[in-house]
């Protein structure tokens, strides 16, 4: 979970098959309704996610075969589109099992309208963050001028230190960013 808060980019999981881009995109085919879609991309993309759904729609009966490819070509336009709206390019879909365990921890505390477990782990992976960074900091800062290689020891602590709490910060004050990051960090 450190990973995910002091960056200031958003972990990614909305190009996951199991990510709430594709699962409403999944519901949409599925009912041949488009609504459900139409929030994750701009008034301006929306004859594009219309055209694609159309597409996907008109060849899904032909077999199997078509069905699937239908299906991935509506996903993969819709989370491209959607991710180009936050700056972001597309490297594919993700495999449905490739989601943060932080972001399914955000996800289900969203469904289940209790957050305070995740405010809970993620005031204490924060505090333990500090912690850590400081003790290591100080502890170098105490033998830094013992030589030349101990002295580059304390600053790569120190720099890591006062930029996670920066970060740390950043996050309280001003919020993420829509970027996404790929990484494994866990609660």
């Amino acid at each position: 979970m450190l990973a995910v808060l002091v960056s200031t980019p958003s972990a990614a999981h909305c190009d996951s098959m199991s990510g709430p881009v594709v699962k409403d995109a999944q519901t949409a085919l599925a009912g041949e309704k488009i609504d459900s879609v139409l929030k994750w991309v701009g008034e301006d993309d929306e004859i594009a996610i219309r055209e694609a759904f159309e597409m996907a729609l008109a060849v899904r009966g032909e077999s199997d075969v078509a069905m699937k490819v239908a299906d991935n070509y509506f996903f993969e336009t819709l989370v491209r589109i959607h991710r180009a709206t936050e700056g972001e390019g597309f490297t594919g879909l993700k495999p449905a099992d490739s989601v943060d365990p932080v972001i399914t921890a955000a996800d289900r505390a969203l469904k289940s309208g209790q957050g305070g477990k995740l405010a809970d782990a993620t005031a204490a992976a924060v505090r333990e963050g500090i912690y850590e960074r400081f003790a290591d900091a100080y502890s170098k800062r105490q033998v830094a001028e013992q030589s030349v290689e101990q002295g580059r020891e304390y600053v790569k602590a120190y720099v890591e230190s006062t930029h996670f709490v920066l970060g740390v910060n950043h996050l309280v004050t001003s919020g993420p960013s829509h970027k996404h990051v790929e990484m494994g960090a866990s609660l």
